[in-house]
């Protein structure tokens, strides 16, 4: 299926606010606008299935809510759930210090179990690096396509495994990257804080087992995790850097090499 790539404004939009001056500061940001521009594409296309210019959206583990609040920001009515308490607080003082609470709800919650802790549905569900820590990724992905309303669209983000690979032996951890490799979980041992990775492959399964139709792959961060920090000591280095990450997102061959991968599938 062709892929569609994400929304490309004309300049950088830093939702969370003015960027960091530092190198550092700037990779973030660019890490924080490769997800933004996914997420912004996402809505815009829900707005014209749902002909709709307000959507219901599920921020499945959206923690204190760097995604949910932006959102909101747009006019769209944004519930996270999340197990943490401190977490959906945070979201909270986010929230208020946005002026946006009357659009963003915090619910106490695991992603497994959310038809029965929204006990509603939503336009769009965010499940974003969530699926590489709960206990059954499956039962997670069917808990969040039964909250998509007909026509809604999920948009998942993972940890991908042979974007792992690819780092440790750019760091000379040769035999951490061997594991990795080949560890059926893609752990690089077992000292590895992340449960499980996947390969395109996997997600792509694991969605469309959950009864979804995938739309869209792309690859997060597939360059910005590799360049030498000077690269990003510029505004003009971050635009190169955004421009690139666009474009090698698409390429399946760089997509299988980024640190993360992105789905967007849809119930029909």
């Amino acid at each position: 299926m062709a892929q569609r790539g994400p929304h490309t404004p004309d300049t950088v939009d830093h939702p969370w606010g003015e960027s960091p001056g530092s190198a550092a500061g700037h990779r973030r940001s660019v890490r924080a606008e490769v997800i933004w521009r996914l997420v912004r594409a996402a809505l815009e296309e829900q707005v014209e299935v749902a002909a709709r210019s307000v959507l219901d959206v599920v921020d499945a583990g959206g923690g204190t809510g760097n995604l949910a609040v932006p959102i909101a920001r747009l006019g769209h009515r944004v519930t996270v759930v999340d197990p943490s308490p401190d977490s959906l607080a945070a979201l909270e003082r986010r929230a208020e210090e946005a002026g946006v609470t009357d659009r963003v709800r915090a619910v106490q919650g695991d992603a497994a179990d959310l038809p029965d802790v929204l006990q509603t549905t939503a336009d769009l569900v965010l499940c974003h690096s969530v699926l590489e820590v709960v206990d059954d990724p499956g039962v997670a992905l069917r808990a969040l396509a039964g909250v998509l309303r007909p026509g809604g669209a999920l948009s998942v983000v993972v940890a991908n495994r042979y974007g792992l690979v690819l780092t440790k032996l750019l760091g000379g951890h040769i035999a951490e990257a061997r594991t990795a490799l080949t560890d059926p979980a893609g752990r690089w041992g077992v000292s590895d804080p992340v449960p499980r990775r996947f390969t395109a492959e996997q997600l792509r399964r694991a969605v469309e087992d959950a009864g979804l139709v995938v739309l869209a792959e792309h690859g997060v961060r597939v360059v910005t995790d590799l360049v030498p920090s000077r690269c990003a000591d510029d505004p003009g280095g971050v635009d190169e850097l955004l421009q690139l990450e666009s474009l090698a997102s698409e390429d399946p061959t760089f997509r299988a090499l980024a640190t993360q991968l992105h789905v967007l599938a849809r119930r029909l």
